[in-house]
């Protein structure tokens, strides 16, 4: 397994970046827009740094209460505006089956754009919410090399899996 396959973002570990570590991610990621000619404007970075904090997956609707905490003004299309610059920039990632976001695990100016992600998958615990990605080429690989025998031409592939992390397994199995 490769060492980025092995780079994972888990609920134990997602939301616990030291202050100074998320505000050096967050000044990497404001030049790496910089570089590609968009800016990290201060709410885009106030939302980035919400999404960066929250332990689990966090929902558009929680980003927007946590934000009116900090702007009182704050309303939905602001967030999905933020949102989605976050995303085409490569920052986050929406996992679809939770309607959540997350930060990528990738760190800024890794060189993904929306145009051309990795490919990830994401490991989703259906007990605690905890979520990792993952970034295999070979699962990617294989998406695509099936597709291809169908005529099928991938533009971006996300694969989200349901499951129990391995800490809740632990638990599990030693209460039983």
């Amino acid at each position: 397994m490769s060492e980025h396959a092995r780079h994972a973002h888990h609920g134990a570990h997602h939301g616990h970046h030291g202050a100074g570590d998320v505000e050096a991610i967050l000044d990497r990621a404001a030049a790496t827009c910089l570089a590609r000619g968009a800016q990290l404007t201060e709410l885009r970075r106030q939302v980035l740094r919400l999404v960066l904090d929250s332990v689990q997956p966090i929902g558009a609707y929680a980003l927007l209460d946590r934000l009116r905490g900090e702007r009182r003004g704050a309303a939905p299309p602001t967030v999905y505006r933020a949102l989605d610059f976050l995303i085409e920039q490569g920052l986050i990632h929406k996992i679809e089956r939770l309607n959540a976001f997350v930060g990528c695990a990738e760190e800024p100016g890794h060189g993904h754009t929306h145009a051309h992600p990795h490919p990830h998958q994401f490991l989703i615990c259906g007990r605690c919410g905890s979520t990792a990605e993952v970034c295999d080429e070979a699962v990617a690989g294989a998406v695509a090399a099936a597709a291809g025998r169908l005529g099928f031409q991938v533009h971006r592939t996300t694969v989200e899996v349901e499951g129990i992390c391995a800490q809740c397994h632990d638990t599990e199995s030693t209460s039983g």
